[in-house]
């Protein structure tokens, strides 16, 4: 399985922190009961937890989701913690969020 990085019509950060505990179905459910949005029209999700050095991705590839996890060895992130919503993230964001995926651990 291969995943074409620049296909994602969309990129939205999930703001707030998420349970990372959670699967696939349960990243899908948050998205579809707390927003709103379409999950199936190539679109990444991406979730934080309370730690900031980790996320989590949710992508429909058109036969199923992805999840993709990332952890930072050193660093962290600076993700939206005082809002529940789902931001879109301009073409110019997220093109570093994409890199940060294909980046080697």
């Amino acid at each position: 399985m291969l995943v074409n990085w620049h296909d994602p019509d969309y990129i939205y950060l999930v703001c707030g922190k998420t349970d990372m505990r959670k699967g696939l179905d349960g990243l899908a459910m948050v998205i579809a009961e707390n927003y709103g949005l379409e999950l199936y029209n190539n679109s990444l999700f991406l979730f934080c937890g309370g730690r900031n050095d980790r996320f989590k991705g949710l992508f429909w590839d058109g036969e199923g989701f992805i999840m993709l996890y990332k952890r930072f060895e050193n660093g962290h992130l600076s993700w939206p913690r005082n809002s529940n919503e789902a931001k879109e993230l301009s073409a110019q964001l997220s093109t570093p969020v994409i890199k940060c995926w294909k980046t080697p651990i």
